[in-house]
C-alpha cells in the first residue's frame, strides 16, 4: 500500500517531532509512505469559525495533494474529522468522496487498517490518555463513558504494546481539556478552567506524561503546565509508539 502523509499546519511549525515520529512509525511498519509537499491547511479553523463557504480553495488543494493514494494518514484527529465530515468540491465531488472514505487519523490506522499486534517501542514512564472530544466522539478512539456499552480504548491497546509504560488511571477519563478550536479564544476564562481540571485529574493520579491523538489539545495542556512549572510534559501518541531506548 502506499499511504500519503497529512500533517496539519499546526504539527508542522508546533510540533515537527510528532511529524517526523509518525512519518518514522509508518515505515518501521512496513508502509511506503509519500508525503506531498504542497500541502497546507486543511480548512477546519475558518469552518469551525463559521465560514466553511470560504474554505474551498483549501478542499479543492487538498483533493489535488492527495487523490490516488491508498490511504491518506495525518496525527490528528480533529483534522482528519474535518476532512471526513467536510471534505467537498464543486469541481470534483466523487473524488472528494473518495478522499472521506480514505483519510485516517495514525491510531485507527494502526488498529482498524495495519491491525497492529506487537511493537518495538521502549517508554518507562507513567503516562495519562487525554481523549480529545474529536477523537473520542466523532472518530470513535475509544467508548464514551456516558454510554452503557463495553469500553474499549484504541490508544490503549497499542500503549499497552510499549515496554515500561504504565497507564495512570484518572478520575474522569473522557473530560473535555477546554481547547476547542477558536472556543479557548472566544471563552478564554471557561477554557483555561477545563485545561487546569483536566490537568489536575492527571497530576494527581501521577502521570509524568499526557498523551493524545491531538496536538491541538497537548498544545492547550501544555500551557497550562508550563505556566504552573509543572514537571509533567505533553508527547503525541506518535512519539510513544517510535520510542527506543
Amino acid at each position: 500500500m502506499t499511504v500519503a502523509l497529512f500533517i496539519p499546519c499546526y504539527v508542522n511549525q508546533f510540533y515537527p517531532e510528532a511529524a517526523k515520529a509518525t512519518l518514522q512509525l509508518l515505515k518501521k511498519l512496513g508502509v511506503n509512505v509519500v508525503y506531498p509537499p504542497k500541502q497546507t491547511c486543511c480548512g477546519q479553523p475558518m469552518a469551525n469559525s463559521g465560514f466553511e463557504h470560504l474554505s474551498q480553495g483549501c478542499n479543492d488543494l487538498f483533493i489535488d495533494n492527495f487523490s490516488g493514494f491508498d490511504y491518506i494518514v495525518a496525527p490528528s484527529a480533529s483534522c482528519v474529522l474535518h476532512v471526513k465530515d467536510h471534505l467537498h468540491s464543486d469541481k470534483d465531488e466523487k473524488q472528494a468522496e473518495n478522499i472521506r472514505t480514505r483519510v485516517y487519523e495514525l491510531v485507527e490506522f494502526l488498529t482498524d487498517i495495519l491491525k497492529v499486534e506487537k511493537l518495538d517501542a521502549v517508554f518507562p514512564h507513567k503516562v495519562g490518555i487525554h481523549h480529545s472530544c474529536h477523537g473520542l466522539r466523532g472518530l470513535h478512539l475509544a467508548q464514551m463513558s456516558e454510554l452503557n456499552a463495553a469500553p474499549y480504548s484504541k490508544p490503549q491497546k497499542l500503549l499497552d504494546m510499549v515496554q515500561g509504560l504504565e497507564t495512570v488511571k484518572l478520575d474522569r477519563a473522557d473530560e473535555c481539556c477546554g481547547f476547542g478550536g477558536t472556543f479557548c479564544v472566544a471563552e478564554e476564562a471557561v477554557s483555561v478552567k477545563m485545561g487546569k481540571d483536566r490537568v489536575t485529574d492527571h497530576t494527581k493520579n501521577g502521570a509524568e506524561y499526557i498523551t493524545s491523538s491531538d496536538l491541538s489539545c497537548l498544545m492547550h495542556l501544555e500551557g497550562i503546565l508550563h505556566r504552573n512549572k509543572s514537571a509533567v510534559k505533553v508527547v503525541h501518541i506518535a512519539e510513544i509508539l517510535n520510542a527506543t531506548v
